[in-house]
Formats: C-alpha cells, structure tokens, sequence
C-alpha cells in the first residue's frame, strides 16, 4: 500500500500524465497521449478496482467486452455491428469461462469472478501484445483465482506479455518469471526465478538490504 506500484501502471499506460522517462514496445519508444494511444499500440490495463473503473455494472456483458473495440466494430456509417459484438462476446466469454445467463445479462447479476473475467475479456478483446494486471484475483473466490492464474499462463505461453501487480506473495511466487519489487515509487530490486521467495520479496519491499538479491533502486516515475 502507498508503494507507488498502480501510478507507474497508469503512467505506463497512459493514465496518469508523465514527467520524465519513456515508455518504449518491441523497440519503439511509445508517444502516449491517452489510454486510447496505449490500446492501439497494444498495452492494455486491467484496474484493481473492478466495480469503479474494471467494469460498467449495469449494462450487459458484451457491452461491456465490446468497450475498448469499438473501433473495429462500428462501421462507416457509425453503427454498431451487434453479429460482431456477439459473435466477439461468446468467444472471449467461452474462453474465459464465465458463467452466466446470457451475453445479454448485466454485469451486475455476476459473482465477483466472473465479473473480473469480462474485465478481463474486455482487455483481451483487442488482442495486445502487453496486458499489465492490478491485483487481477483480489476479492473473488479461490475457483475463480485459479481459472484466472490459468488463463494467465496460458496468455504468456502464447506470447503475450503479463505484468501482474499483486500484494499476495504466494500468487506472485507462483505465476511470475521474476518480480521487480516497488517501495515508494522506486524499484527497489528485481528477483529471478531462482531467487524468488517470501523473504527475499519482504526484504526488498520493508527497505533491508540485501546484497545477494537487491539491485541499485532507479527512479521510474
């Protein structure tokens, strides 16, 4: 809490404004002037806060998945292609799992998990490169945690790039390659495989140097 970890994502991707340093994809420094830019050059973010920001309760779910693809959907005369939407909507909510009445139910009539997995539907719905995750299992029971930890290995074992933020230190041991530690609003170090553990993470967010694990903290905001 207060490390700073949520600004950087959002700053990442175009959220928050920047004021200094660059944000560069597949080589190419990235000029972001809004959240839009960051969509069409394939970095998305999935909020932590689902019913604030990660989803819109009251209208239906392919609504919803639909939101970030607009674009690709509306035709020249502006109108929505709804075959389309629908045809998107059940793909992605198939893949997902999610378990509803209908594409047409409102997000609201879901349980919290499946909830997170048509804001997650939503972010995938524009197929990125890069999908940075806030606390993307927090709230929701442990059989959807799992399906969701699932579908995360599977978008990393399709090349996709998955940033995910978390606070649970037996998730973040579990699903990632390496983890970069934040502590007020500097990286703190950065952890391998190898060296992943519970202290070593503790060690470096709490401030304790570390000399075998603790790399020179840098200024990335």
């Amino acid at each position: 809490i207060g490390a700073g970890r949520s600004e950087i994502a959002q700053t990442v991707c175009g959220l928050r404004p920047r004021t200094s340093g660059t944000v560069a994809l597949d080589g190419k420094q990235l000029r972001l002037r809004g959240y839009g830019d960051a969509v069409k050059a394939g970095l998305v973010y999935l909020s932590e806060d689902r019913k604030g920001s990660g989803v819109f309760l009251d209208l239906p779910i392919a609504a919803n998945i639909s939101a970030l693809d607009l674009a690709r959907l509306t035709g020249r005369l502006g109108l929505l292609d709804r075959k389309a939407e629908d045809r998107q909507a059940k793909e992605l909510t198939g893949r997902l799992g999610v378990r509803m009445a209908g594409i047409d139910a409102a997000v609201s009539t879901l349980s919290g998990g499946n909830q997170q997995k048509v804001a997650i539907a939503r972010q995938l719905s524009v197929s990125p490169k890069v999908i940075i995750m806030d606390e993307p299992t927090r709230g929701i029971d442990v059989g959807a945690k799992v399906e969701i930890h699932r579908l995360l290995r599977q978008l990393a074992g399709s090349g996709v790039g998955v940033i995910v933020i978390s606070s649970e230190l037996p998730e973040l041991i579990g699903l990632c390659d390496r983890v970069v530690v934040v502590r007020e609003g500097r990286i703190a170090g950065e952890l391998t495989a190898s060296e992943l553990g519970e202290e070593a993470i503790i060690m470096l967010a709490s401030g304790v140097q570390d000399s075998s694990n603790q790399r020179q903290a840098q200024n990335v905001a």
